[in-house]
């Protein structure tokens, strides 16, 4: 039989599915899975231990009380037997009697001469023989306990699943800082160190959560400490950056000194470049705080910014306005069509689509050309990341136009997405709707 004939089907394999992978990796369910196996196994080994100790003893210890019982129980009944005091006794007390003779053959229970604690014994301690040559045989009667046992094991039950739900509960409050550290660490690597994770107890726990919280706050300074740092060199870079290209401007304009002029400022104006995307990229670096947003028409906008542009553009009708900083979505724009027209097909022209989707609006941007790595994808949106190793400014700027376009998504809250489309990369650029 094909293995897939004997999983559940439907909502019960999913259902299967999803319990596997809650057993495989939540903490909390593996907690109480043990819990309930070692309560299990107490419960066995006691159990087990207690009838081990008991039974040694125990056939000793009644036997001469269980033989003394049956001999009164068979005086009482007489001989020849009496089937009336046969009869009351069996009314009055949980036993069988079965009477075999030559005048009397006569069961209380038929169909149960012996029962429980009593099967198996020796004929000798639960028989006797009277002297007109009858056998009383005696057995102990379950049915007054016929349904205590369900009950018992309807109420064995609910207490099991009390208990289960009650050690959920404990090692859910128990494990309930983790939640809080999972959390901050999400928000901290989203760099969002505002919210620091909270101290709930004081164990092991809320030391990890503290010692979190610690090493936060020092990536937290750092990153302020490289931002100020880049900050202050952009800042400073400028002013002999400029002097620099007031001093080449006097320069004379012919000849082989024109040449040299020329180049020279060529080079002055990528640096100054440089200095610019810098600091423009730590302001972005404070998210929202550096946008001055107004209601903007992507769509009009892009088609500004494209207008001179060889670029195939697709927008869908009736887009609503978003809240946007405009001069930072052109140089988003511009970066991401640079993009396209410097690494794309030079025969077929790059497309940008702007299309809406639920929850947000989607700008997509697509060349034709050889794409890019998969294992190069994750890293294409880092600053000064470039994938060919040679680092020629020809085939691709300084490296910080992707990254410049990821710090803009995520100041508008949205995000960048790369993708190689075969043929060709797109980036996906997701900004959220207005609440």
């Amino acid at each position: 039989m094909p293995e897939a004939a004997v999983l559940p089907a439907g909502p019960a394999r999913g259902w299967h599915r999803r319990a596997h992978w809650r057993l495989q990796h939540s903490l909390r369910a593996r907690l109480v899975l043990l819990f309930l196996l070692l309560a299990l196994g107490i419960t066995a080994a006691f159990l087990a231990g207690m009838q081990a100790a008991l039974g040694t003893g125990w056939r000793g210890a009644v036997r001469p009380l269980l033989g003394d019982y049956v001999d009164r129980l068979a005086a009482e009944i007489g001989s020849p037997p009496s089937v009336e005091r046969a009869q009351a006794l069996a009314a009055k007390l949980p036993v069988t009697i079965a009477i075999d003779g030559p005048l009397v053959h006569w069961r209380s229970h038929p169909g149960a001469d012996r029962h429980g604690a009593w099967a198996g014994q020796e004929d000798s301690l639960v028989a006797r023989s009277t002297v007109d040559g009858h056998r009383i045989s005696f057995g102990l009667s379950l049915r007054p306990w016929q349904e205590r046992p369900r009950r018992i094991g309807w109420f064995t039950l609910a207490a099991v699943l009390l208990l289960t739900a009650v050690a959920y509960h404990a090692v859910r409050r128990l494990l309930r800082p983790l939640d809080d550290i999972r959390a901050g660490a999400q928000r901290f690597g989203r760099g969002t160190f505002d919210a620091p994770i909270p101290i709930r107890r004081r164990d092991e726990l809320g030391d990890l959560a503290a010692d979190v919280n610690t090493m936060a706050s020092s990536i937290h300074q750092m990153l302020e400490a490289k931002r100020a740092l880049l900050l202050a060199i952009s800042h400073e870079l400028r002013s002999p950056l400029t002097r620099a290209r007031l001093h080449t401007e006097l320069l004379p304009e012919q000849g082989e000194a024109g040449t040299r002029r020329a180049a020279l400022l060529r080079e002055l104006q990528e640096m100054a470049d440089l200095v610019t995307d810098l600091l423009e990229s730590e302001r972005l670096g404070q998210g929202h705080a550096a946008l001055h947003r107004e209601p903007t028409d992507l769509a009009a906008l892009l088609r500004e910014v494209l207008q001179d542009a060889a670029v195939d553009l697709e927008t869908d009708a009736a887009l609503p306005l978003l809240p946007l900083d405009r001069a930072r979505m052109r140089l988003l724009a511009r970066n991401l069509v640079d993009n396209a027209l410097r690494h794309g097909d030079a025969a077929r022209r790059p497309q940008l689509r702007l299309a809406a989707r639920e929850g947000g609006i989607v700008l997509t941007v697509r060349d034709f050309g050889p794409g890019v790595d998969e294992a190069v994808l994750p890293h294409l949106a880092e600053p000064f990341f470039r994938p060919d190793a040679a680092r020629e400014r020809a085939t691709g700027g300084v490296g910080l136009g992707l990254y410049l376009c990821k710090m803009v998504a995520q100041a508008h809250g949205g995000r960048l997405e790369l993708r190689n489309a075969q043929p060709g990369l797109a980036v996906d650029v997701v900004l959220p709707l207005p609440a």
